[in-house]
C-alpha cells in the first residue's frame, strides 16, 4: 500500500501548492508512482500542472465525491490526467466549492475523500493531497484520508503564530477520526536567510515545536523561478533544473523517502 501525504496550512501564500507539485515530481523522478489530488476549490494545483481551463474538465474531484455520496459505481481512473513529468493528477475546479454544502448534512461526511483514496491507493506509491488554505470540511476530509501531513510555513511572525491552530486541528482529527495521522514535518518555505529577522523566526519555530515535531532540515529559498514555473504549467525541475529551489526540493524528497512508515 502506498503512502498518502496531505500538504496543509490554513494560511494562503505559504508554498503549499508549490510543495505539492515539487514533491510529487521529485518522487516521480525517483521512480515512484504518484497521484496528485487537488482538494482546493481554487484549483491552484490543477493550474500549476498546466490545466489552464479547469472548468472544462468533465470529471474532477467533485465528480468523484458525488459518485461516492450517491453510491454510484465508477472507474477509479476516470478523470485522472497524466502529466508529462510522469505524475497523475485528479483535478478540481470551482464546482468543488459547492461540495462543502453538500457534505455538511451527511453522515460520515469527513470520510468521503478517504473512501476514494483507500480504493485507488494500491495503484500508487504516494498520493499527495494539496489542501485548501482553510480548515473547512474538504481539508478535514483530506486529513482524514492522509497518513501524514506536511506543513509549509513561511518564517514570518504571524505565520508562525498561526501554526498552533493547525496543530490543534490535526490533533483533534487524530483523536476523533484518524488515529494513524502523523505530522511528516514542518517545511520552512520562501526563506530569505540573509534577513536577521527571518533567522529569528526560524529559531522561534524550532525552539517552540522542534522537540515534538520534525522540522525538515531542508529549507526552501525564495525565487522568482517558482512563479515562472507555475505560469508555464511545469515543475521547478523542468523550468529551472539546476536552480536553488530544484536543489532544495530534491533534498526534501530524500528526507520524505527516508521517512517511509
Amino acid at each position: 500500500m502506498g503512502k498518502t501525504i496531505a500538504v496543509s496550512n490554513m494560511k494562503g501564500g505559504v508554498g503549499k501548492t508549490t510543495t505539492s507539485v515539487s514533491l510529487s515530481v521529485g518522487l516521480a523522478r525517483q521512480g515512484k508512482r504518484v497521484l496528485c489530488l487537488d482538494s482546493d476549490a481554487q484549483h491552484s494545483l490543477t493550474i500549476s500542472f498546466g490545466i489552464t481551463s479547469p472548468e472544462q474538465q468533465t470529471t474532477t474531484l467533485s465528480t468523484i465525491i458525488t459518485n461516492i455520496i450517491n453510491d454510484n459505481s465508477f472507474d477509479l481512473t476516470t478523470g485522472i490526467i497524466h502529466h508529462s513529468e510522469n505524475i497523475d493528477l485528479m483535478p478540481s475546479n470551482n464546482t468543488l466549492a459547492s461540495m462543502e454544502i453538500t457534505l455538511t448534512g451527511l453522515i460520515g461526511r469527513e470520510t468521503i475523500i478517504k473512501q476514494y483514496v483507500d480504493r485507488i491507493k494500491p495503484y500508487y506509491d504516494y498520493i499527495i493531497i494539496d489542501c485548501a488554505p482553510s480548515l473547512d470540511l474538504l481539508t478535514i476530509n483530506s486529513l482524514t484520508a492522509a497518513d501524514s501531513v506536511i506543513i509549509p510555513v513561511v518564517p514570518r511572525y504571524l505565520d508562525a503564530k498561526g501554526l498552533e491552530l493547525l496543530l490543534k486541528t490535526i490533533a483533534q482529527v487524530r483523536r476523533q477520526i484518524n488515529p494513524k495521522l502523523t505530522i511528516e514535518g514542518v517545511l520552512l518555505t520562501m526563506v530569505d536567510s540573509r534577513a536577521n529577522f527571518t533567522n529569528d523566526i526560524i529559531s522561534l519555530i524550532e525552539n517552540t515545536y522542534g522537540e515534538n515535531i520534525r522540522i525538515f532540515e531542508e529549507r526552501i529559498p525564495c525565487s522568482i523561478r517558482v512563479t515562472e514555473s507555475t505560469a508555464k504549467g511545469v515543475s521547478i525541475y523542468t523550468h529551472d533544473p539546476i536552480g536553488k529551489v530544484a536543489s532544495a526540493y530534491t533534498a526534501l524528497t530524500r528526507e520524505v523517502l527516508d521517512n517511509v512508515a
